[in-house]
């Protein structure tokens, strides 16, 4: 068992950190919004987490049994959580065979339960744990504003032309998505379907748009990288609505610009 409190401390401020930047950015309007990480050992969290009951999981996670998983409650304000982290957090402790959990929150939770999309980053870590050796996990669902709106336009909800819409505005985004950005149609949120086709999507892509909703996107390790990923894709997107007010010129960079940038990086990319 991993002890060493700093331990837990760094993941609390980083989630802190990214809940405060997605409101820099317009992406997590109130209670908006949720983050988690997945860590492959246990946490020793009493410290700060001191309450504990039992909880059944939403989906069966054998392949995390041992892991430890911190969440934002639900209704809670990702952009508090840097300043009361254990106000706005749960940690949950998987128990053998991956069906239940031990919840701890902090004495001054006001909150019952987790997100109601907790089913969804569940899935999602199991999924992408189960097949591969990884320390940590992350998942970050925001609704960033430009590329929400996009979503909205029957258009951009097809996956071939979003892509190669919001490639042409900046080097960097096909060197971060050179797989594409993922997006599916409107699907209830928090629902079954929802987890189900977020959790295949993201097995090709590191980010997908829930069509007038917002995104999730999932990363190896740290959730600040999750973070990078939507504020890559929101920077192309904000690129993209301002080439339709300017009347849809569509400039930006050719597919001769943009292969020539990944073959010097040595991307194999799936779009030009």
């Amino acid at each position: 068992m991993v002890s060493n409190s700093s331990t837990l401390a760094q993941f609390l401020k980083e989630m802190g950190d990214v809940g405060k930047r997605l409101s820099e950015i317009g992406a997590t309007e109130g209670a908006a919004g949720n983050l988690s990480i997945c860590i492959r050992d246990s946490l020793e969290v009493r410290e700060l987490f001191p309450q504990m009951r039992m909880i059944d999981l939403p989906v069966p996670a054998p392949d995390l049994s041992g892991a430890t998983l911190i969440v934002t409650g639900s209704g809670r304000r990702l952009r508090e959580i840097a300043e009361e982290p254990t106000a706005n957090l749960a940690v949950i402790l998987i128990e053998e065979g991956g069906k239940t959990g031990r919840m701890f929150t902090a004495v001054d939770c006001p909150f019952k339960k987790v997100t109601s999309e907790f089913n969804t980053h569940l899935a999602v870590h199991h999924d992408q744990m189960r097949s591969r050796p990884l320390e940590s996990h992350a998942v970050v669902h925001a609704q960033p504003t430009y590329l929400t709106f996009l979503s909205h336009l029957d258009r951009y909800q097809d996956e071939a032309f979003l892509n190669a819409h919001l490639m042409l505005w900046q080097p960097e985004t096909i060197l971060n998505f050179p797989e594409g950005i993922g997006i599916l149609p409107f699907i209830l949120p928090g629902s079954v379907q929802l987890m189900l086709e977020s959790m295949i999507c993201l097995r090709d892509h590191p980010l997908v748009v829930w069509s007038r909703h917002g995104v999730m996107a999932r990363a190896d390790g740290s959730i600040s990288h999750a973070l990078d990923f939507v504020e890559y894709a929101e920077a192309a997107a904000q690129y993209e609505i301002l080439n339709l007010l300017a009347g849809d010129p569509n400039a930006g960079l050719s597919p001769e610009n943009i292969r020539a940038v990944a073959d010097s990086w040595n991307i194999r990319q799936k779009i030009y």
